[in-house]
């Protein structure tokens, strides 16, 4: 284990720019070696998100949608807001469900993941979804999401996939092969 320096002090916060989906909070800090500092960074909020590897028949399920920061149809893994009141697991069903058309009554939590944790203090929950049945709920999406079934033994040649680039989605299926591999031992 690495060692942990003190954590510095928050002298100030301030809101310095605000959209309507974002803000960003320049912090003031004092290290403690007594050096000062002005960060900034996306204000989370507290919801966090979930992420979804979905295997139905041997095949992972993946969603090719708009994305809007890069311009472009990306491939990957179901996701979505932990809405209030809801826990992570009933997020993952209910994303599942919205966005690729099945439910699932087997939701393994694989793993916490931040996002850039220098910047954002979001965190997403990365699930694999087993045991899948049709099921399907509106979801908030502006158009139908393409379902795209790749076969489980393939995986790898997903990663050269040009439009397969997000890193939660390539975390996901990293550690979704590890999950698999050790059930598989167990066995």
């Amino acid at each position: 284990m690495t060692q942990r320096h003190e954590k510095p002090e928050i002298l100030h916060t301030e809101i310095v720019a605000k959209s309507r989906l974002f803000q960003i909070e320049q912090v003031h800090l004092k290290f403690s070696n007594g050096v000062e500092r002005q960060y900034e960074r996306m204000k989370g909020g507290s919801r966090g998100a979930v992420m979804i590897v979905p295997i139905h028949d041997g095949k992972l399920l993946l969603a090719s949608e708009y994305a809007a920061g890069t311009d472009n149809y990306e491939l990957g893994f179901p996701k979505g807001l932990i809405d209030p009141g809801e826990t992570a697991i009933e997020a993952a069903n209910r994303e599942l469900q919205e966005e690729i058309g099945f439910g699932s009554h087997k939701l393994t939590l694989l793993k916490e993941l931040s996002l850039a944790p220098g910047y954002f203090s979001s965190k997403m929950q990365i699930f694999v979804a087993e045991q899948l049945y049709p099921s399907r709920l509106e979801g908030d999406e502006p158009e139908p999401i393409d379902v795209i079934p790749w076969p489980l033994t393939d995986w790898q040649a997903l990663l050269d996939n040009a439009d397969f680039s997000e890193s939660r989605s390539v975390s996901a299926l990293f550690l979704t092969q590890q999950y698999l591999v050790s059930t598989e031992q167990t066995k």
